[in-house]
């Protein structure tokens, strides 16, 4: 096999490539630097206390970073959720992965507009489908401070149960296993 020339493009990996998702009402698209200002704020606020914040400045962009990076390293990530009839924003849906993360986890989080519209719901059904015909792995969890309780209520909703002997990077987090139909 020859080496390419520095001017010869290479290929990029497929499973680099992030997707566009949609379901009835949602669009799950790849991330942009336009996102920044209110992921960050989100971060900055007492809506993150649940995954460890209020974050500084620094630590969003780390975060943001990663939720962004993994494709590229992993072939998933993070899709941010935009409500088609309006374009607006309502949150990020994404599989994590990582020195932080035990298991292919699938997360969620809301922009306090978009709760109690059935989003998160709506996008993790879309990107859990994604994940298990796509990634072909047999399992992901869910990752959720044992104060949350509308968070265990969605993975409750998406069919997830309780794992208690599930490995987990924060000994106090309740972890929910979704199996792949």
């Amino acid at each position: 096999m020859s080496k390419p020339s520095p001017t010869e493009r290479i290929a990029p990996d497929p499973m680099s490539q992030t997707p566009t998702l949609e379901t009835d009402r949602l669009i799950l698209r790849p991330m942009s630097l336009d996102d920044w200002s209110a992921y960050k704020k989100l971060m900055g606020s007492e809506r993150a206390r649940y995954m460890g914040g209020p974050f500084s400045e620094r630590d969003a962009w780390g975060m943001f970073c990663h939720d962004a990076g993994q494709w590229s390293l992993f072939g998933h990530g993070a899709l941010m959720i935009v409500e088609k009839s309006s374009g607006a924003v309502a949150g990020q849906v994404g599989i994590n992965h990582g020195p932080l993360f035990p298991e292919k986890e699938l997360g969620w989080m809301l922009y306090d507009t978009a709760e109690g519209k059935g989003f998160a719901f709506e996008a993790a059904v879309r990107l859990r489908q994604w994940a298990f015909e796509t990634l072909e792995i047999p399992a992901l969890v869910s990752y959720i401070d044992p104060d949350n309780a509308k968070s265990q209520r969605l993975a409750q909703r998406l069919g997830a149960q309780l794992d208690a002997d599930a490995p987990r990077s924060d000994p106090t987090d309740l972890v929910y296993r979704h199996l792949r139909p």
